[in-house]
């Protein structure tokens, strides 16, 4: 009895030890998007050891669509489409930041992708992760309208990497901007809207989450405040 005891808690701590030599951090299981945009799913692996280990991060499942495309992207730095599995040397208590990045096309769907990850020649010790992505086409919703401009609410809100405002502007004389706060009102962007475009996009991918505004300034004044949140 003693030597069976002595058994499962070798056992035990084996498996503990096991499952605690890297992690899978900041993930997220489900995402909304808009057609035509780029969702970033992120797989950033931390190695728990003391030494350097090789990890591979591998998609087992997808079914992205005929007007979709995803591939794996460390930093800016993106593979093709065609390949399936990523692997990396990681030192002692790095993360490397990669993600899976998503085209979601033009057409409203529901999708599923499942990645294995797992050190390098051991993947009885993987780590499964499902993620679902629901695409639906942007609703346009104006938020504020005169004769000088036309500009739609923020979307996708909350945000996680970009967010984007339509607007459209009635005459080239028009000056307007925007410019986003914290929730303590300090700025932190300044976004000109140039009467010949139709949108501007606000990268809020270095912004701590929580909650902030943006107001829109037509001809220095400020006609419009609306709130976006930034969660990871």
């Amino acid at each position: 009895m003693k030597k069976w005891l002595l058994f499962l808690g070798s056992f035990i701590l084996t498996w503990a030890t096991l499952a605690q030599n890297f992690e899978l951090i900041d993930h997220k299981d489900s995402f909304q998007a808009s057609f035509n945009q780029l969702v970033k799913i992120p797989l950033k692996i931390r190695n728990n050891t003391d030494r350097s280990q090789f990890y591979v991060v591998r998609k087992v499942h997808s079914d992205l669509g005929e007007s979709q495309k995803g591939y794996f992207c460390l930093e800016n730095n993106c593979l093709e489409p065609a390949i399936v599995e990523f692997s990396k040397k990681v030192e002692p208590g790095e993360v490397i930041n990669l993600n899976y990045t998503i085209e979601t096309g033009n057409q409203q769907t529901q999708n599923s992708i499942k990645f294995e990850v797992f050190p390098k020649g051991s993947l009885t010790e993987a780590i499964g992760h499902n993620v679902s992505i629901l695409v639906e086409e942007k609703m346009q919703r104006s938020v504020f309208q005169n004769r000088e401009i036309t500009i739609n609410d923020v979307y996708p809100n909350p945000a996680q990497d970009e967010a984007i405002i339509d607007y459209k502007i009635n005459h080239d004389l028009v000056k307007a901007k925007i410019v986003m706060y914290n929730i303590l009102g300090k700025p932190v962007g300044d976004f000109e809207l140039p009467a010949g475009d139709t949108e501007i996009k606000i990268q809020t991918d270095e912004l701590p989450s929580g909650i902030y505004f943006y107001t829109l300034y037509v001809n220095s004044g400020g006609v419009l405040t609306r709130k976006i949140v930034v969660r990871r």
